[in-house]
């Protein structure tokens, strides 16, 4: 079974492997569906990453989020799905998504999920 292009983000060889930089990318028309409703969600998607070998090519992250627009997922499950993809695609030093939703309802929502890539003894496998 083949990936839909929308659900592979591509990557680059990171430039300076060698020191821990930041990269930010921000999101500020994301959209996806609420599967209780069927109402469109509108969102703002922050991407903090410090790479490690690999570092996300821009054009396809897009294309990325933008397969989420005709997607019914909830608020904790998108965000936490994006982490997961983009770790698995970069393999980073350190991540964190942070999604900000727009106020629906008097309620303004927050989700923000992290990871930290495992410390390895040095001259180990996988670093």
């Amino acid at each position: 079974m083949s990936v839909p292009a929308h659900d592979v983000v591509e990557t680059f060889a990171n430039p300076h492997p060698h020191r821990d930089y930041e990269i930010q990318h921000i999101a500020p028309e994301f959209t996806s569906v609420c599967p209780m409703t069927g109402q469109p969600d509108f969102g703002v998607i922050r991407l903090t990453y410090v790479p490690h070998a690999l570092c996300l090519e821009l054009k396809s992250y897009k294309l990325y989020l933008q397969g989420f627009r005709s997607r019914g997922i909830f608020y904790e499950d998108v965000t936490n799905r994006i982490l997961d993809d983009l770790v698995r695609f970069c393999q980073p030093r350190r991540m964190e998504v942070v999604s900000e939703w727009t106020p629906r309802g008097g309620l303004h929502s927050i989700v923000r999920c992290r990871y930290e890539r495992p410390v390895t003894a040095p001259g180990a496998a996988g670093d």
